[in-house]
């Protein structure tokens, strides 16, 4: 689609709007952390951007709009750059629009604030905190994902086993969309509505601005427990999920040897014990303890709220960024994302568990699905081949684990496996000739 343009003459009907047309920049603007999937790896490589433009206001924006409409340019949408799957990178070249500069708070009330997308998870809080109000929850890239990224692209994380997944009703009020129509509007979702471009990996609409609810800020204690057990670990970690009067927000359970892929935390995870890596507030401290007794388990590292600036975030060495830690020890390993049935005794894990054994090394992280707690995996996967990481696929499914498919770039097959007619409705309302991230949307690429 973009092969024949002129991009010193799209540059020059910018104006003032920033253009990036280094190629190593470019390059490094039309990639994520595909490469965690050794399938992905082959398949996205070679995907690059022709131009990054970076706009600095939603009216810039809608200006970029309207140009790349009429050359019938490809768009593909960027916060950070963090996902996994592929979500940001250009299959057909064209546009990457960088919104890094749309990173105003415009407004804060209590438990609610008005952000533009590209604004900072991490600066975000920083700003509300003094407020006493934080983010409800957030990826493992804190420090460096957007929240417009995180919408379009994430499900959950940490502070999900107090608030439940991003879609749950109540965890996002509102956005504002850019379309990509001849003449561009900016349209207003609340409610409900929001769901039609919620992780639609920036397909069907551009965001430029999120109305986020917020939780109450607490003093949040880094620690780490022990476990001789693996299983022991996990039925902590749900008990401690159910333990409604004890305030945590990360239950972060790993088998032995992933703890010893943690450098930074070497002292604190001895040679082959289980790890729970948590965050639990301060004043749930006391009975937290007390519970950690009863399970005869052991605190090996403990870092205080005042602490909360010294060295590395207890959160990154969870959720994704377990794999990031892993592979840099052994570029070998992949990973799976799993959602087991609801279960407190957790049979299916321990049958994954004895049927993989160090094939698949077992990471869970616990979040609330409709008011339960439920056991999610992102286990390690010693990658053979394609053929097998299919078979491993297969096996979880057909024993009755979901599993949200990390190794493809198109939005259906990875998350829920079912083609969502509204967000396709929206998509053909808003970008009747669909440029906005082309290949990712597979009700879309059936649609024609």
């Amino acid at each position: 689609m973009a092969t024949a343009t002129d991009w010193n003459r799209f540059a020059s009907t910018l104006g003032d709007i920033e253009v990036i047309r280094d190629r190593p920049q470019v390059e490094k603007l039309s990639k994520d952390y595909y490469y965690f999937s050794p399938v992905l790896q082959g398949q996205l490589a070679d995907k690059v951007a022709d131009i990054v433009v970076r706009p600095q206001s939603e009216a810039e924006v809608l200006q970029v709009a309207k140009v790349c409409v009429e050359k019938k340019l490809p768009v593909t949408v960027r916060g950070a750059g963090t996902g996994n799957y592929g979500q940001c990178i250009p299959l057909e070249g064209g546009v990457v629009l960088d919104l890094s500069r749309l990173n105003t708070l415009k407004w804060l009330k209590p438990g609610i604030a008005c952000v533009e997308a590209g604004a900072k998870l991490v600066a975000i809080d920083k700003v509300t905190r003094t407020s006493g109000w934080e983010i409800r929850m957030y990826p493992s890239t804190y420090r460096t994902a957007t929240i417009g990224g995180f919408v379009g692209g994430g499900s959950g994380g940490i502070g999900s086993i107090t608030y439940g997944q991003l879609r749950d009703r109540g965890n996002l009020n509102a956005v504002r969309v850019v379309t990509m129509e001849d003449e561009p509007r900016v349209l207003e979702l609340r409610g409900d509505q929001v769901h039609k471009v919620l992780h639609a990996y920036g397909t069907n609409g551009i965001i430029t601005e999120l109305e986020i609810p917020l939780g109450p800020v607490y003093p949040w204690v880094e620690l780490i427990v022990v476990f001789d057990q693996f299983m022991t670990a996990a039925k902590f970690g749900q008990a401690l999920g159910e333990a409604d009067g004890l305030v945590k927000k990360l239950i972060s359970i790993h088998a032995w040897p992933i703890p010893s892929y943690f450098q930074a935390l070497k002292s604190y995870l001895p040679q082959g014990k289980h790890a729970a890596l948590l965050m639990v507030a301060e004043p749930s401290l006391e009975l937290f303890e007390e519970m950690v007794k009863d399970w005869r388990a052991e605190i090996t590292y403990r870092k205080s709220a005042a602490e909360a600036g010294k060295g590395t975030a207890i959160a990154e060495f969870t959720w994704n960024h377990t794999t990031l830690h892993a592979r840099s020890v052994d570029p070998n390993l992949t990973y799976l994302q799993t959602l087991f049935p609801y279960d407190p005794e957790l049979k299916l894990v321990e049958h994954m568990i004895d049927h993989f054994g160090d094939e698949v090394p077992m990471h869970l992280e616990f979040f609330r699905v409709e008011g339960k707690v439920i056991a999610a995996a992102l286990q390690l996967v010693r990658y053979r081949d394609e053929a097998r990481l299919h078979e491993i696929i297969r096996y979880h499914e057909d024993k009755g684990a979901f599993i949200a498919n990390p190794h493809t770039y198109i939005l259906e097959d990875g998350g829920r496996k079912m083609i969502d007619l509204a967000q396709v409705n929206f998509k053909a309302e808003v970008d009747p000739y669909g440029l906005l991230n082309p290949g990712k949307m597979r009700g879309w690429l059936e649609r024609h």
